[in-house]
């Protein structure tokens, strides 16, 4: 394949790439061409294949979308990736969450011997309120599933979800803001495969006893002494 043939296949595939980004977040044309600061008929271009971006454009769109860059690169459109990962049925897991929930505050109750009487004392909310609550019958507003943690002395992060789709997720979103906050020399170093070895190693570590570091550092120590 000659290289201007290249280049004029390349210009397609970005600019399916392209458009199937945009659409995937939702974005009008208009919208996206007035954040690069360059006409609608010039995304229409960069769109159809006729015209290509220069890479600082690529990078603006990329961080617009918010988007790896890398995306341009790729085979795969978000539109088929979207089919494939499909949305899990919220409304079967919100209330799914919410009998485990419910559970989750009986057990605690009972664990310190408190009666439903007593927690609606203590809480202001009514037993049968309550009652609802814990067979998950009933949705529980924030403020009385924090009125209820503090009864019991619970944290209210016990209650969040740490196994589902959703949680999984959470969990996901709080590693990416954590390792954000890192310093820049060490998120770089995270960040390069080769240091993967290490990190390894430093996670090994980290999960061994007192005196199996103890037993380590003394190995070390002869071999160095």
């Amino acid at each position: 394949m000659d290289e201007e043939r290249a280049r004029i296949l390349r210009m397609k595939k970005l600019g399916i790439l392209l458009r199937d980004a945009r659409t995937a977040a939702g974005r009008s044309r208009k919208e996206v061409a007035t954040a690069l600061g360059i006409s609608t008929s010039q995304l229409a271009a960069y769109e159809n294949g006729t015209k290509a971006p220069s890479l600082p454009e690529l990078e603006a769109l990329a961080f617009y979308l918010r988007l790896p860059l890398e995306h341009f690169w790729s085979s795969e459109t978000l539109a088929n990736k979207t089919k494939e990962d499909k949305t899990p049925d919220l409304a079967r897991l919100i209330s799914l969450r919410q009998r485990i929930i419910g559970l989750m505050l009986r057990q605690y109750r009972e664990a310190i011997g408190l009666h439903l009487a007593e927690t609606a004392r203590q809480t202001g909310i009514p037993v049968k309120r309550l009652r609802a609550y814990e067979m998950g019958k009933r949705q529980i507003p924030l403020p009385d599933l924090e009125s209820l943690a503090r009864v019991l002395n619970v944290p209210l992060h016990t209650f969040m979800d740490t196994e589902g789709p959703i949680g999984q997720w959470l969990i996901q979103q709080r590693q990416v803001a954590d390792f954000l906050q890192l310093p820049d020399d060490l998120r770089a170093f995270v960040a390069k495969p080769v240091n993967r070895p290490y990190l390894e190693l430093a996670q090994r570590l980290s999960e061994m006893s007192v005196e199996k570091l103890r037993a380590v550092a003394e190995g070390l120590l002869e071999i160095t002494l």
